[in-house]
């Protein structure tokens, strides 16, 4: 597996790829990898004869008092990962390459309404940052395809939107969340959880799973939010939100949309759990 963190060496290496009909997929990361992100890979490889993986700790996507300066960088053992799942090719660039301007004069991407609730209205300026961040990767690889994973899935559909409205060739393939034995989803900030806390974060998948069941059940979305929040609080999270959205677009559901996605967000200790479950409604 090579590793490249010169743009100019990259554009010339996917060149030859290229050249000889290759097809491109592209697993954009911040590493610090897991099970879920070698997911991702075997995806690609899957759909493509050439896999690039990068690995880029995204500046703009960190709010001013969030964990970007402590947010875990393990590249060495992210390579060897990467490497074992057969990888082609590593790109981790210095943020001077993939920002050459002050961050004031940056240009950004902004997908409306999708960017500013749930998780963007918590992190406001975050889903700012994962799609200018996301489009400049795009335009330096140039992929056929690019894998991500549902677990954040207000971040696939911002994606997804993004690529639709610029017109980008690229086709994105989303893949189910990969979780724990008990349920918990497999997270990079889930390192900064503590025995006792990691013990008590499998409260928000049942919560969502007992959502779910009340809604096939007959409840209405504000009856199953409410249960869901009470038992997060009694679990000892810190609830930030449980909603019941359209799983195409999440706007608020009517009476008559069956497709939805439960989306939930809480604080525990350090770290911030986000997770989400399909569901379909009977009507």
């Amino acid at each position: 597996m090579e590793l490249i963190e010169d743009l100019t060496l990259l554009r010339r290496r996917l060149r030859t790829w290229r050249q000889a009909g290759e097809r491109i997929a592209l697993v954009p990361t911040m590493g610090n990898l897991h099970r879920g992100h070698l997911r991702l890979v075997q995806e690609a490889r899957a759909y493509a004869p050439r896999t690039v993986a990068s690995i880029f700790v995204n500046p703009m996507q960190f709010g001013p008092q969030e964990d970007f300066a402590a947010y875990p960088r393990t590249q060495a053992r992210d390579r060897e990962l990467l490497e074992a799942e057969g990888t082609d090719l590593l790109f981790a660039p210095e943020v001077a390459t993939v920002y050459p301007r002050p961050p004031e004069e940056q240009t950004r991407i902004e997908v409306p309404r999708l960017s500013t609730m749930l998780c963007g209205a918590s992190r406001p300026g975050h889903f700012v940052g994962v799609a200018t961040v996301v489009c400049k990767l795009f335009n330096m690889v140039q992929p056929d395809l690019a894998v991500f994973g549902e677990k954040d899935f207000q971040q696939l559909l911002v994606i997804r939107r993004m690529t639709e409205d610029l017109c980008l060739p690229v086709t994105i393939l989303g893949v189910p969340t990969v979780r724990e034995p008990d349920g918990l989803a497999l997270s990079s900030r889930n390192g900064y959880l503590l025995p006792e806390e990691r013990a008590r974060a499998p409260a928000l998948y049942r919560a969502l799973r007992q959502a779910a069941d009340g809604l096939k059940a007959g409840l209405g979305p504000d009856e199953v939010q409410h249960q869901a929040i009470q038992a997060l609080e009694k679990a000892g999270l810190v609830p930030d939100y449980v909603s019941v959205r359209r799983a195409d677009d999440l706007a608020e559901p009517g009476p008559a949309d069956t497709d939805l996605v439960i989306l939930g967000a809480a604080q525990l200790g350090k770290a911030r759990l986000i997770d989400n479950l399909r569901v379909t409604r009977v009507l």
